[in-house]
């Protein structure tokens, strides 16, 4: 972009840059609780990280497409991150009501019986799955999956704003 020309979209741009440090922040959480507090993750958390994976590349793009004059790709590609993020709100909030007993969640996290074909006391021995029906930490009475619900929700609302903004400078 010349030094004489402008943003013709800076809300839909600022929007795409909020998703992708937002998205950024959310990983990086995720990945300190993993590696430095010795957190494992469950296959709930696993799957809610996927969203974030797609949004940090997506929203990035969806800058430079702004910036670089085509605005409505880039927007396309912002309402795609809002529904995306939504998706994974909505899949935080299962896994919190899995964590509150409000229903049950997936058997392979939850306690159930494990299907091995092989001899199964090895394979209790050796294997260790983080049960998803138990919130290893919280802040304020939100579990990890609760936090993300407002996280995944608030980038799906930012996203979204963006998609559809047309205001120009």
């Amino acid at each position: 972009m010349s030094a004489g020309s402008r943003l013709s979209y800076p809300l839909s741009a600022a929007c795409a840059l909020l998703v992708a440090l937002g998205s950024t922040f959310a990983l990086a959480a995720a990945w300190f609780f993993q590696l430095v507090v010795g957190l494992a993750p469950c296959p709930l958390c696993l799957e809610q990280r996927i969203a974030y994976y797609v949004a940090v590349p997506v929203a990035i793009l969806a800058l430079v497409l702004v910036s670089k004059g085509h605005a409505r790709f880039g927007q396309v590609l912002l309402g795609l991150l809002a529904l995306a993020l939504a998706a994974n709100a909505v899949l935080a909030a299962y896994h919190a009501g899995v964590e509150w007993h409000f229903w049950p969640g997936p058997v392979a996290c939850t306690g159930g019986v494990p299907t091995v074909t092989t001899n199964i006391l090895d394979a209790l021995g050796s294997t260790r799955v983080p049960r998803c029906d138990e919130a290893p930490w919280k802040l304020f009475g939100l579990s990890m999956a609760g936090w993300n619900v407002l996280i995944a929700a608030g980038l799906s609302g930012i996203a979204g704003w963006g998609a559809v903004s047309r205001r120009r400078l």
